[in-house]
């Protein structure tokens, strides 16, 4: 059976986004550092267990799961790090443990995740309207906008390289959304939209906007620029 993985998933988008996956019938495997919030729901469309997209030894974690486990219908790169805070007091490791969830956790996962794909699958890959050259772009915001720039170029490159066999790769970048992440970036903030609303969204792309689309960026904002 083919189910979709979402990373990402304590919380906000990812953990709406896995309830709404699994509540229409979709096999789910919803991966966080806090899997409890996920294992309270006892959902039986869900597979959960801790893990850090950084982390080495949880990636060969996953790579044992995906072994025993089938076909992945799409992988949602949904997990975030988000730092706000001015560039010159940002230290070395802070700049890099951005980069390391944003970046180079998403190429990690999605390189472990492709062989187990047909040329139907999509890798969605959730980024922000702060990674689109030309936006609105904030202080204290240059590792997370910067990283989330980064996985755009990335989505258009791996489209072009498996544009002959599949799958698809796409990437959403989502303007300001209510979750737990905005309000302590941004303290007191209100978003035009909710978690859910954008989890909704989310899904639906998920499940069939690689149809029509590979290699696409989406800005998924009500405001302008």
């Amino acid at each position: 059976m083919e189910y979709i993985i979402v990373t990402g998933t304590s919380r906000g988008i990812g953990f709406e986004l896995s309830k709404l996956l699994a509540n229409a019938g979709y096999k789910v495997l919803a991966l966080s550092r806090n899997e409890k919030p996920i294992k309270n729901l006892k959902h039986k469309n869900i597979q959960t267990f801790s893990f850090d997209v950084s982390s080495v030894s949880d990636r060969e974690k996953l790579a044992s799961y995906l072994k025993d486990n089938g076909k992945v219908r799409a992988l949602i790169n949904n997990a975030g790090r988000l730092l706000n805070k001015p560039f010159l007091e940002t230290t070395d490791e802070e700049f890099k443990s951005v980069y390391e969830v944003n970046v180079f956790g998403v190429a990690a996962i999605t390189k472990l995740v492709i062989p187990y794909m047909s040329s139907t699958g999509h890798v969605l890959t959730i980024s922000s309207m702060g990674g689109i050259q030309g936006s609105a772009k904030f202080p204290g915001l240059s590792a997370y906008s910067s990283s989330k720039g980064a996985v755009l170029t990335f989505t258009e490159l791996l489209a072009e390289e498996f544009k002959e066999t599949g799958p698809s790769f796409n990437a959403l970048a989502l303007g300001a959304v209510q979750t737990e992440m905005l309000e302590e970036a941004f303290p007191g903030y209100k978003a035009p939209v909710s978690a859910i609303e954008m989890a909704e969204y989310v899904m639906n792309f998920a499940l069939n906007g690689q149809k029509l689309y590979n290699g696409k960026i989406l800005q998924v904002s009500s405001s302008t620029p």
